[in-house]
């Protein structure tokens, strides 16, 4: 049974045609209401009992969820379509948007992976003691509360909550598995009159608890500390923003479900090799310290992450990719935005990326100003970090003009800007691009002011790995070109030989974590794929001549998927019995450095002209054969024995 979409023209205030789209999307669109969540209300209540009904109202999806509730239906889906595309001040038909909403809002929804969190309500209070032990007072009765003060001038004469006295010297881990490490520590002794006495001070105590209220005002014991779960933090000088997080603190406790944002496969990883560092992209991006090296692969605290979905954009093999919803849903996504806005007639449209913040930025504009021209497509996502390169270069193969990125005020504004440098330098100039604006009318007129570039004569939709989509749709987008060069710090490039410098030692093979560069087991070859190349660094540091350097580019020729031969020498011949081994070059240059090494004197020399079954072979049987020991003691019998006794 198709769905049925209820519409509504807001009193007017925009325009539907319910029958161009129900032809645009195939689907049962009604004619529109005028006053559906007031005076039509009836209208909703016959859809709801109808069945498989969508609702194009998100303002008001509040009441149909209660109308619902009270018919003992599920909560019905909602669907922006005047806020995003019927609330304009473009006067260009907004039949071919609304069908690449349509298109989109009826994907099937990507479910997301969670784990319980569970919080007892221990919580530790830091800060001024005026501050701190207000806050234990209104904290007392909902979590299990600690005070940690610097003084003992400053203790309670109360028992309701914990006061200890000490310097916090670190804090680690998150919501529900905090440890913290106090020196200096003394704890009340209750028993006595008058005063509390305190226990002698002791350093390096560490305790647990589930949550931090951090009332200190000074550095933030944690990276990007508004996205570690549990940690609340405020300004004690600020009465409002300590009740804020006094009021918030008093409600975590309990059972959350936290989202596991990524996904790993540590065998792809690139970060390490024999104790040599490689790819560090990830490393070096994530704001909330949730990334650390773990030997060759890089390990996420799934309780620390924010998914803020940078590492996933970054990462060159693959290892790291976003979960939450995974990377070919939102490939999925963009390439129905494309195809259905052209298959309702539309030319030319433009993408425009946004998380939480931008989706209010845009009902703002739509209702005090200018609202989306009418061929900007608006595209939400939970975390804009994971929007990458690759999924802006699919866009534009798919038939977008332009790809607009409008990051949210905790975006990581340098991370999306090396991304959209990238797609540039494949897509072309113009093509991608970054609104960094907080103002709605701003937005609007910058987009309004835009003029967009031809999009692409023929759309495709590649599809594959992050790697394989950006290849398939560089070649669409450039026909007939075979290079394009990269930025540095692209994770595509060729690697370059010096070729006088290497001696085919091979230790760059050895640590390929791609298996880009290879070797031939014939003769003496360094062999490269450049479709593999993940410009990671780990063959230049280590190779021991410093023969190897990067060349970033795309490669877009087929040339790319086959290996091509980086270096060869002239194979040697074992002086013996004639087979091929290592290279002649290397052969000839060990034996000149040795030949005159007392060590190497007489026939010694030759040894390093053997290959290495000959090797054994002559330091057996030679004269001083460190293999052989010295000759066998001879058995001893029992008549041995027997001639040493007196007795015989």
């Amino acid at each position: 049974m198709a769905k049925s979409l209820i519409t509504c023209d807001c009193l007017g205030t925009q325009t539907i045609d319910a029958a161009a789209l129900s032809e645009a999307t195939g689907l049962d669109v009604r004619a529109p209401c005028s006053a559906l969540c007031t005076s039509q209300l009836d209208r909703a209540q016959a859809a709801l009992e109808g069945g498989d009904a969508v609702f194009c109202c998100a303002q008001e999806a509040r009441v149909f969820e209660e109308l619902a509730e009270g018919l003992d239906r599920p909560a019905p889906p909602t669907l922006d379509l005047r806020d995003r595309a019927g609330w304009s001040a473009d006067d260009v038909p907004k039949l071919p948007k609304m069908s690449a909403l349509i298109a989109e809002a009826m994907l099937p929804e990507a479910l997301e992976k969670t784990v319980d969190v569970v919080s007892e309500g221990l919580c530790l209070v830091l800060g001024p003691a005026d501050v701190a032990l207000s806050a234990a007072e209104q904290l007392k009765d909902h979590l299990g509360v600690t005070v940690l003060i610097e003084t003992a001038d400053d203790l309670p004469d109360t028992r309701a909550y914990d006061v200890v006295v000490g310097s916090l010297r670190r804090a680690s881990g998150s919501f529900g598995a905090f440890e913290v490490a106090i020196d200096a520590l003394q704890q009340i002794e209750p028993g006595g009159r008058g005063t509390f006495g305190l226990s002698d001070a002791r350093d390096g105590a560490v305790s647990q608890c589930d949550v931090i209220l951090d009332l200190r005002g000074q550095t933030p014991l944690f990276p990007a500390p508004e996205k570690r779960d549990g940690y609340l933090r405020a300004d004690p000088t600020h009465a409002p923003s300590v009740a804020a997080a006094v009021m918030a603190a008093s409600h975590m406790t309990g059972t959350f479900e936290k989202t596991l944002y990524v996904q790993t496969t540590p065998l792809l990883c690139a970060h390490s090799r024999a104790e040599q560092t490689g790819c560090t992209r990830c490393l070096d991006l994530c704001p909330t310290g949730a990334i650390t090296s773990a030997g060759e692969h890089v390990e996420i605290d799934p309780m620390i992450c924010a998914g803020c979905g940078a590492c996933s954009a970054v990462c060159p093999s693959g290892a790291i990719t976003y979960d939450a919803p995974p990377v070919d849903h939102t490939m999925q996504r963009v390439q129905t935005l494309a195809k259905a806005y052209l298959a309702a007639g539309g030319t030319a449209p433009r993408l425009l990326v946004h998380d939480a913040h931008g989706a209010e930025m845009i009902r703002l504009s739509a209702r005090h100003g200018r609202g989306l021209p009418a061929d900007v497509i608006p595209m939400e996502m939970s975390a804009i970090g994971a929007f990458g390169h690759a999924e802006a270069v699919a866009g534009l193969a798919a038939g977008f003009a332009t790809v607009t990125v409008l990051p949210g005020p905790t975006a990581d504004v340098p991370a999306l800007e090396s991304q959209i440098a990238l797609t540039t330098a494949i897509a072309g100039g113009g093509k991608a691009t970054l609104m960094d604006t907080t103002d709605p009318d701003a937005m609007s007129d910058a987009l309004y002011a835009a003029t967009a570039p031809a999009p692409i004569a023929q759309p495709v939709r590649p599809m594959g790995t992050r790697r394989q989509i950006t290849r398939q749709a560089a070649k669409a987008l450039h026909p007939g070109t075979d290079h394009l060069p990269l930025p540095e710090g692209a994770p595509y490039g060729a690697v370059l030989v010096d070729t006088d410098a290497c001696t085919l030692c091979l230790s760059c093979v050895s640590l390929c974590p791609s298996g880009a560069l290879g070797d031939n087991p014939d003769k003496p070859q360094l062999r490269f794929q450049e479709d593999a190349c993940l410009q990671c660094g780990l063959c230049a540091n280590i190779c021991p001549e410093d023969a190897i350097t990067y060349e970033p580019r795309l490669d877009l020729s087929d040339t790319a998927l086959d290996q091509r031969i980086l270096n060869e020498e002239e194979p040697f011949a074992c002086i013996d019995c004639g087979s091929l081994f290592g290279s002649k070059s290397a052969i000839d240059r060990i034996t000149d450095k040795l030949k005159d090494h007392a060590m190497f004197a007489g026939d010694k020399l030759r040894m390093i002209q053997l290959c290495d079954n000959c090797r054994v072979n002559a330091q057996f049987h030679a004269t001083d054969n460190p293999f052989q020991g010295g000759e066998k003691p001879r058995v001893r019998t029992t008549d041995d024995y027997l001639s040493k006794r007196r007795d015989h």
